[in-house]
């Protein structure tokens, strides 16, 4: 009988291991990630997976939309965190709008995942809205 197999896999291409102290910290490593041709063109969602020291085990491209939005599948979310056996987590998505303020869909998928993630004992530490030159960081402004 034959099944598909899966693999997961982990490369660590940097002697450096990048340690999330502020969301100004997660904002440099999102923009480092993240095509400056597309920030402004098509909305992405990334997320950022922590050990229990905030230690950086490595950034992962979630899904893409269209011009204003994106749909996100909280079951793929949650298969990443647990298959990579992050501790935390911290979401990003931009607006190629530029507009920093966080919609209602926004706020609403954010704790559904922040719901999901506790029952693994996963914190959510944050949720940036990235620009090239910007972000607005959930935790920051007290909503996560």
């Amino acid at each position: 009988m034959r099944v598909s197999e899966i693999k997961i896999s982990y490369t660590n291409k940097s002697k450096d291991i990048v340690k999330i102290s502020s969301s100004k910290d997660a904002y440099e490593v999102a923009l480092s990630h993240w095509d400056n041709d597309l920030i402004e063109l098509q909305e992405e969602v990334k997320i950022l997976l922590l050990n229990k020291g905030n230690r950086v085990l490595g950034i992962k491209e979630l899904f893409k939309g269209g011009i204003s939005s994106c749909v996100i599948d909280v079951r793929l979310v949650m298969a990443l965190v647990l298959k990579t056996n992050a501790t935390a987590i911290i979401l990003f998505h931009n607006h190629p709008s530029g507009n920093l303020t966080p919609s209602t869909a926004d706020r609403n998928i954010t704790q559904k995942i922040k719901e999901c993630c506790k029952l693994f004992d996963v914190e959510v530490l944050d949720h940036l809205i990235v620009t090239k030159n910007d972000y607005f960081s959930f935790a920051d402004d007290g909503i996560i």
